[in-house]
């Protein structure tokens, strides 16, 4: 059973891999077993053909973004005491979802929903909407937590985790899909201050 899941996981990524550079329509089927190392025959055995294999390897990409999303918000502070604590313990969270936001695979998936959301539309609103919603809900519940510990003066904490996420990650992920280069670290940490800083002046207690 674990083979099998293995071997599931590496044409997923191989396919993923090909689709990225590719695009869907050009994407084979051949290509991506040879990416994979295994046989076509294989391909279809596990995941169908190539819409469906598609689909898998959206969803299956936007459930590990979604994850590593949520583990960066494991730093989240529940109540780092004073103002320059909050703001350090902000920025940090910040750069952990900033690194997330404008990773390269995090990127090329974005590209594929985009490039792909009229062949897929419903695909597009799945992947898009489920990942941001549950980063979304979670960040706005830890937000809630800051502000019922008197750190952040914040009335609907959904909204200000929406404006948290804009304000640090401000033009980094089209910049970087633009030129296809990943965010320098330098780059991510200086917007991630400004936005906290900006986040800061609206929202401090």
């Amino acid at each position: 059973m674990r083979g099998r899941l293995d071997k599931r996981q590496a044409i997923l990524d191989a396919a993923f891999r090909v689709f990225a550079e590719h695009g869907y329509e050009r994407a084979s089927i051949d290509a991506i077993a040879a990416a994979a190392g295994v046989a076509k025959p294989t391909i279809y055995n596990h995941l169908g053909g190539k819409e469906n294999l598609f689909r898998a390897v959206m969803v299956n990409s936007a459930e590990q973004f979604n994850a590593r999303t949520l583990a960066a918000l494991d730093a989240f502070p529940a109540d780092p005491g004073d103002p320059d604590a909050l703001r350090a313990a902000l920025v940090d969270v910040g750069v952990r979802l900033g690194g997330c936001i404008a990773d390269d695979r995090a990127l090329a998936m974005q590209r594929l929903l985009l490039a792909e959301s009229r062949r897929f539309p419903d695909l597009f609103a799945a992947v898009r909407g489920s990942g941001r919603d549950r980063v979304h809900d979670a960040l706005a519940g830890r937000l809630a937590r800051l502000a019922h510990a008197g750190r952040l003066d914040i009335a609907d904490p959904v909204c200000a985790a929406d404006q948290f996420v804009a304000l640090i990650s401000g033009d980094l992920p089209v910049l970087a899909m633009m030129s296809g280069t990943s965010v320098r670290a330098q780059d991510l940490r200086r917007s991630v201050e400004s936005g906290v800083d900006t986040f800061l002046r609206a929202f401090a207690a």
